[in-house]
């Protein structure tokens, strides 16, 4: 070991650190130089409120018959746009589910209409069951629109649920086989193999809306005035994204730290991809801000202890995040830490302040505990790391859980929350309960699994992947699938407590489901960690912050 450097010349000359050479940030000074155009953004404003009438003038009428009803509100649901009729969808979902399934007024045996109300009810937090009938599949081959519903459905399954698992496995060898006969149009073969790749339950919301605005565009029987209203809204709202990000780039630039921390991931896009796929409606900026500050910065001290600092560097500097103090700051041992630490105490007395000012004092102090929380994981993982210290799997799944981060970013969600989380949510949140403790395995899970090789070759600690490897002699491949297996199984618990929780608000409940989404899209796409390689999710960025939808 080397003895504590006094000064960064000291640390210069006695420690060689091994640079892991992150992929430099892609974006370039797009987001920067943005300027807001008002004018654009009251015209979509304008727009959209003389819409929005006669938009839920059509949802009200849907309600004389089922089927229309309930297709209505998933086309506003896939749309991007059912946030403006959250009480209607709410009062008319309710109604359907007390009332018209217990009455027999649809047809049971036709498959695409039971499989969209099991959908849509369970994607709001009904727990509607339907018999399903494991022979019925000599019947409804032929039923492209029924088979595709049933898909979407299958991924809303609970624990327990097999049936709906044979029924994944039977609607995407199906969908398979209608792509192989040639026989459709460009614009359902092109809906189909995005459904294969992620169905909508599995996307983020955002991501989904621009997607299906396209498809929908295409369709026979297209509403014009329902396109026209999710067009101006999509595009309304991904400049009040694009407004947001360029305020939060301003800031990155400003605050100096890829310039002072050389070694570390530039990722403030990519943590506002991350932000806006938990929260995308407007409502919420100040939640997107949260953890769009906070998510660069656990990136860089996250770097300091995988890649950069030694040992001794980070006993210092634990010690003095446990005392979230501007005076701990004498001791530490480097420059470089200094300057990092005080970009931390200042984004601490800068969420206290904001919070303290809107009477929500407790959320900031719950931000710094989960704060403290993951340092102390990262500071384990440091510990192993240095050691070489394979741990057993169930003790790395322990530290995993809280290294992922997933806590913190669930205290920076409810900042901005404060019709729905409150001191009451936030006590909840610390009991970790089962909802939460899913979350965090399957962002630690599906971290691990993108990410492990990269991690390896820059000389990180053991991955749940390695961990499971060594313990059970088990071959990569299969400590994967195993690895898959309780990530879906979480995923699974969930959907579950999403549709029978009667205390949780189910605004809350989403960002939950939201996570998974994120986690799937970030993580689980068979070529690496997105957030890390951040070219991977450049497509997404594009689409969604950038370029906007021809009116």
């Amino acid at each position: 070991t080397h003895p504590i450097p006094a000064t960064e010349s000291e640390i210069k000359d006695e420690i060689k650190r091994p640079l892991p050479n992150f992929p430099p940030s892609i974006w370039g000074s797009i987001f920067t130089s943005f300027s807001f155009p008002e004018q654009e953004f009251q015209f979509y404003t304008s727009q959209i409120q003389q819409l929005k009438e006669e938009v839920k003038r059509m949802l009200i009428d849907s309600t004389t018959d089922l089927l229309k009803n309930i297709d209505f509100i998933d086309l506003l649901c896939r749309l991007g746009v059912s946030y403006h009729f959250e009480n209607e969808i709410e009062m008319q979902l309710k109604n359907i589910f007390y009332a018209g399934t217990h009455q027999n007024d649809y047809d049971h045996d036709h498959l695409y209409t039971t499989s969209l109300l099991f959908r849509v009810l369970r994607q709001h937090g009904y727990k509607f069951k339907e018999k399903v009938d494991g022979e019925f599949k000599r019947s409804i081959v032929n039923d492209l629109k029924g088979i595709l519903s049933l898909y979407e459905a299958s991924h809303l399954s609970v624990p327990g649920e097999d049936i709906l698992d044979e029924a994944l496995v039977f609607a995407r060898e199906i969908l398979e086989k209608y792509l192989a006969s040639m026989q459709l149009s460009p614009h359902v073969e092109r809906h189909i193999k995005n459904t294969l790749i992620r169905p909508f339950q599995k996307g983020l919301p955002r991501i989904e809306a621009r997607q299906y605005i396209s498809f929908y565009e295409e369709e026979e029987s297209v509403n014009g005035t329902l396109l026209e209203f999710a067009k101006l809204d999509f595009n309304r709202v991904q400049l009040l994204h694009k407004q947001e990000l360029s305020i939060l780039s301003r800031w990155w630039r400003d605050s100096n730290i890829t310039k002072q921390l050389p070694y570390v991931r530039e990722r403030i896009v990519e943590s506002y991809f991350w932000a806006n796929a938990f929260l995308s409606e407007p409502q919420y900026e100040l939640s997107r801000f949260m953890i769009s500050k906070y998510l660069p910065v656990v990136t860089v001290v996250d770097d300091t202890y995988d890649s950069y600092a030694t040992l001794e560097e980070l006993i210092h500097f634990t010690g003095a995040m446990e005392r979230c103090d501007i005076h701990a700051t004498d001791q530490l041992p480097a420059d470089y830490m200094k300057f990092l630490y005080k970009v931390l105490i200042n984004l601490f007395n800068e969420t206290a302040w904001e919070m303290t000012k809107r009477g929500r004092s407790y959320s900031a102090n719950s931000v710094k505990e989960e704060f403290k929380n993951l340092v102390r994981s990262y500071h384990v993982e440091a510990e192993w790391c240095n050691n070489r210290h394979v741990p057993p799997f169930e003790e790395y799944i322990r530290n995993g859980k809280i290294s992922s981060g997933t806590m913190l970013v669930l205290a920076l969600a409810f900042t901005g929350m404060e019709k729905v989380a409150g001191i009451k949510e936030y006590e909840w949140l610390r009991t970790n309960p089962e909802i939460v403790e899913a979350a965090k395995l399957i962002a630690c899970l599906l971290n691990d699994i993108s990410g492990h090789q990269d991690e390896q070759k820059r000389g990180d600690c053991a991955s749940s992947v390695e961990c499971y490897m060594k313990e059970y002699k088990a071959s990569k491949d299969q400590a994967i699938e195993v690895i898959r297996k309780m990530s879906a199984c979480a995923a699974k618990g969930i959907n579950n407590v999403c549709i029978t929780s009667t205390s949780i608000p189910k605004h809350v409940l989403k960002i939950f489901a939201n996570i998974v989404r994120a986690c799937d899209v970030v993580y689980d796409r068979g070529d690496g960690d997105a957030f890390t390689n951040p070219s991977q999710l450049k497509d997404h960025v594009t689409s969604i912050f950038i370029e906007k939808i021809p009116i």
